[in-house]
């Protein structure tokens, strides 16, 4: 429900956080000799940051090394130093975890194979081209291991309560519910003919299904075609969807209890499948998947820990600026909720985070990035926080980063939402795309140059009297162009129009339908070849009504969270200045100065020469 990004590591610390990549922002001090290094620029907690560390890692940062200007530079800035001073306080943190000798050459060794590094010399040239030595790319390794452990340790300790699994379950009941499954047997074979006729058998009146899969069974004959049986056994066991191809699955539970499938072909194979017992989707005990609850909460246990972990560490770090700093910044507070504070950095680790904004940046429309994502993403930061500090008014035991705990609340506030069958049959009636197949085919094309019409319509003709797909193409100049399964709308124009908006079907051959030869939008020519043709096929309403019941009913929660939320929000003390801080940050232009005027007619002046000064005109 609430749109936050949830992946605290990637925000914070991006490539660092959770694995080492080479040429990515290399934040740690090499431990060359420090004369080398430059002058000292800040200290966090005592530990010097050089300035030749803090320019090699401004360079990798994604933002910064586009060199931008004006107010996205001062952006980047705040971004990139808040980002140093975390990982800088991690590292001092974790400085004292123990680093086996293996653990670190199995690192070595990744790389080594990442970048193709076999020789010696080859390893000695990469190191030469990122500007580290052999000793140097170890300590920063060593200290990459370190903050795994730490992360794994703080994730590891993070148990959820009894209590806490039992809210979890009761919000998340839906993922944990039973998949509707089959108790089945099935009999396979490889040729349609042998299929019919054992379709006839099993279909008369007393035949043994079991029986009659055991003695023509491809699969599963030793136990009488059973699924799911256990091993020795030939008693079927519930199975979803999975144990099927996906032909089988369509067809299988659709059935019900006694019933038996036609030959349905999958794979080059048909199979034929009688439904003992079929069993529906539904809910579950909290006691029967407990074990799965146990491993999902701890998994957010463990962000929030990791989460309040970084904070403190943030919080703690007694930053000091060199003097003669180049690089200083401050982190201005830019919104407010109640007591608790939203810093400018918070805000730009989820903008600079989105994907889009740097390829915007590159393109040079960072402002304009700057000026779209920075307000929408404040507004859900303060919509977080309102939720957050709500949310420990419910006295409910919500657990996890901040954005868990927000979801969980309104997920909470949200569980008495229900809808009646009325109005799942309405929004069925109303969104049936939602609820459509597309038609299918398995798509190849043959293309050729402009210059060869006759060519591409000789292996048309070709192709219609079969041969090997390859072989016809290559004695014409032609070349194979393998689409694949696709539906409407994945294909160039052309090809789409021809396979999905021409009515009635190409002229078939031993290839499949052969399509006449068309002319592309480049004036080349193109053949196609369709097989496994499929219409677009609407699923009915009690095939699909309990999805329908699923998005109707997340609708409504969303527009009942959204509700509560409003109203939390009017009753929160919120303050945003975000406006007011960028105004601030935004360099002042510096008034242009205005050129004398020239006099072409002054005395001695050549109008003839630009580079000839001119004085000002006489007064008149």
């Amino acid at each position: 429900m609430f749109g936050i990004n949830k992946k605290v590591i990637a925000v914070i610390f991006g490539v660092l956080a959770l694995a080492f990549v080479v040429g990515s922002v290399l934040l740690f001090t090499p431990q060359g000799q420090r004369s080398t290094q430059g002058k000292v620029e800040l200290t966090v907690n005592g530990r010097p940051v050089y300035e030749l560390e803090l320019a090699r890692a401004q360079q990798n940062d994604p933002i910064l090394s586009t060199n931008p200007q004006g107010l996205l530079k001062k952006l980047a800035e705040i971004n990139f130093g808040d980002r140093l001073i975390v990982i800088t306080a991690l590292a001092q943190d974790t400085a004292r975890i123990r680093v086996s000798s293996g653990e670190l050459k199995k690192e070595i060794d990744n790389i080594k194979q990442s970048f193709g590094l076999q020789k010696k010399e080859d390893y000695d040239r990469f190191l030469t081209r990122v500007g580290y030595t052999d000793s140097q790319l170890r300590n920063e390794l060593r200290d990459q291991i370190r903050i795994n452990k730490r992360v794994e340790e703080i994730q590891k300790k993070a148990e959820p309560t009894e209590e806490e699994m039992r809210l979890y379950f009761e919000l998340n009941r839906e993922q944990y519910k039973n998949e509707e499954r089959v108790q089945a047997r099935q009999i396979v074979v490889d040729d349609k003919a042998t299929a019919e006729k054992i379709y006839a058998e099993v279909s008369a009146p007393g035949a043994d299904f079991a029986a009659i899969a055991k003695a023509n069974s491809k699969l599963n004959a030793e136990q009488g075609g059973a699924l799911g049986a256990a091993a020795g056994k030939s008693e079927p066991g519930p199975v979803t969807r999975v144990v099927f191809p996906n032909a089988v699955a369509d067809v299988v539970f659709k059935l019900r209890d006694g019933q038996i499938s036609k030959p349905i072909e999958a794979g080059g194979r048909f199979y034929i499948v009688k439904v003992e017992k079929y069993l529906p989707a539904g809910d579950v005990k909290f006691e029967e998947v407990k074990d799965r609850v146990k491993e999902d909460a701890k998994r957010i246990k463990g962000n929030g820990a990791l989460e309040a972990y970084l904070e403190e560490l943030r919080a703690k770090a007694n930053v000091k600026f060199a003097q003669d700093a180049t690089f200083k910044f401050e982190n201005p507070v830019v919104a407010k909720v109640g007591d608790a504070e939203i810093k400018l950095s918070e805000v730009t680790q989820v903008v600079f985070a989105n994907p889009q904004v740097p390829q915007l940046v590159q393109q040079g429309l960072g402002e304009l990035a700057v000026q779209f994502f920075m307000p929408q993403t404040l507004e859900q930061l303060i919509n977080r926080e309102v939720i957050y500090q709500a949310a420990k008014q419910l006295g409910q035991p919500f657990f996890g980063s901040k954005t868990d705990i927000a979801n969980q609340a309104q997920q909470w506030k949200t569980r008495d939402v229900t809808v009646t069958d009325a109005e799942v049959r309405k929004y069925y009636d109303s969104n049936l795309a939602n609820f459509t197949i597309p038609a299918s085919a398995r798509v190849q094309a043959v293309n050729f140059a402009k210059e060869d019409r006759a060519k591409a319509e000789a292996f048309r003709a070709a192709a219609l009297k079969g041969g090997k797909l390859e072989d016809l193409a290559k004695a014409n100049s032609g070349t194979v162009q393998d689409y694949g399964v696709v539906n409407p709308g994945t294909m160039p124009p052309v090809p789409n129009r021809l396979v999905f908006l021409t009515r009635g079907t190409f002229p078939k051959g031993p290839l499949g339908e052969v399509s006449e030869v068309v002319k592309l939008e480049d004036q080349s020519f193109q053949v196609l070849l369709v097989n496994e043709r499929k219409a677009e096929v609407l699923r009915p309403f009690e095939e699909v009504k309990e999805q329908a019941r699923q998005q109707v009913l997340a609708a409504r929660r969303a527009e009942a969270a959204q509700k509560w939320v409003e109203e939390a929000r009017k009753a929160a003390k919120v303050e945003n200045n975000l406006q007011k801080v960028l105004t601030a940050l935004t360099p002042k232009e510096e008034p242009k100065q205005e050129e004398p005027k020239t006099n072409q007619n002054q005395p001695g002046s050549d109008q003839n020469n630009p580079s000839t000064p001119a004085t000002p005109p006489a007064n008149r």
